[in-house]
């Protein structure tokens, strides 16, 4: 089964992500199969899985003629293991294009698997990627938290449970000293913002007797982080009642119910809102959910960080921090950063940028797919 690209496309040297537009012709493959790219000169590219139903086509997983078989993917997932800290039973295992396999994540909480497919080839080879996981880390129960988004757009039907046996329905693990409940099939993710792991420990380092705001919350990790660390008091901000119930658990499970405040509403109102009354804060942090999940959707995206980075720098009082994130990858982190500049103009104050913040590092990055950096934050006082 070969895809044949035309020619002039040679992209896909260097980039796995192979569009419609891309192809000259597809011989005997059906959707989520492997199958061999070659040039307009029939010269080998690589090895992907095709499926004709989205724009994007075919993701490249093999460089080298090698077959996309068991062997293959308990090699990729030791090579994506090995770049792991030895012995790590929190974080992500296997990221996508950045480990090499493009379509797959996989994260470890304490002792379960949670394993996402994110396309049809992906899907079909569920069995060999456990078998795969399992041969290298043992036989730990695997949950299938597969995107139904995604899914949609491949045309498979999402896995939601266990692979083959029970696990426990949550596990309670502990984030550098933050105990934080994961349950299985519930919330965003796979369970956890693991992307925001180490940026929880550093934003939590200038919380110290501060008055904190947490904004889109979630599951109050931020909040949680900071009242470990020392903050006077916290105010969380989430609308999704599931989340609100996550963030009250982890509130409780860290012995800081006392010292936070949860509030169920629309963050864009409850800014405006603390802002009539007058409340400081001395640390703000806004973890705001994809506002742009097309380039078409980029302007109003826009719009919307402007608003909530103009409010939140009203709210710091003198020598505040502001952690402010975008988790678009449509939004480029230069222009992220024009829209936190025109923000802190419009809101009269001066802000110094203290650090430039990203995902954690078990989400690698990979210099010829951009695309793979998705995180970008900024860290800044108000001088």
């Amino acid at each position: 089964m070969t895809l044949r690209l035309k020619r002039g496309r040679d992209r896909a040297r260097a980039h796995p992500w192979i569009f419609k537009g891309d192809v000259a012709d597809v011989s005997a493959a059906e959707p989520g199969d492997a199958v061999t790219v070659v040039d307009s000169a029939g010269r080998f590219v690589g090895r992907g899985f095709f499926n004709p139903r989205p724009a994007l086509c075919c993701r490249i997983l093999a460089r080298r003629d090698e077959p996309i078989d068991r062997g293959f993917f308990e090699r990729r997932v030791a090579e994506a293991i090995t770049r792991r800290p030895a012995g790590m039973t929190l974080g992500r295992l296997a990221w996508s294009e950045g480990d090499g396999l493009p379509g797959l994540v996989v994260d470890r909480y304490a002792d379960v698997l949670a394993i996402q497919c994110l396309t049809l080839g992906m899907a079909r080879v569920r069995v060999e990627i456990v078998a795969a996981l399992r041969a290298v880390l043992g036989d730990l129960p695997v949950f299938n938290a597969d995107d139904s988004v995604a899914a949609g757009l491949e045309g498979f039907a999402p896995e939601r449970g266990w692979v083959d046996r029970p696990g426990p329905p949550s596990v309670v693990v502990d984030e550098d000293g933050v105990k934080l409940r994961v349950t299985l099939g519930g919330g965003h993710k796979t369970g956890l913002y693991l992307d925001q792991r180490e940026n929880h420990r550093r934003v939590a380092e200038v919380a110290a007797r501060r008055r904190v705001l947490d904004a889109f919350a979630y599951s109050a990790a931020f909040a949680c982080h900071a009242l470990v660390r020392g903050a006077r008091d916290a105010v969380c901000i989430e609308s999704s009642p599931e989340a609100l119930a996550a963030a009250r658990e982890n509130i409780a499970l860290n012995g800081v119910a006392e010292r936070a405040e949860i509030v169920a509403g629309n963050v864009f109102d409850e800014l405006r809102r603390l802002e009539r009354e007058g409340a400081r804060f001395g640390l703000v942090v806004l973890d705001p959910p994809p506002f742009a999940r097309s380039r078409a959707a980029v302007d109003a995206a826009a719009r919307g960080y402007k608003e909530i980075n103009l409010r939140a720098l009203r709210l710091l009082e003198p020598g505040g921090h502001l952690a402010t994130f975008s988790c678009s990858h449509h939004v480029s982190e230069a222009t992220f950063e024009e829209i936190c500049r025109e923000a802190a103009t419009d809101a009269g104050v001066t802000a110094r940028v203290v650090e430039r913040l990203t995902q954690a590092p078990d989400h690698p990055v990979l210099l010829t797919v951009p695309e793979t950096r998705y995180l970008k934050g900024l860290l800044l006082e108000i001088v």
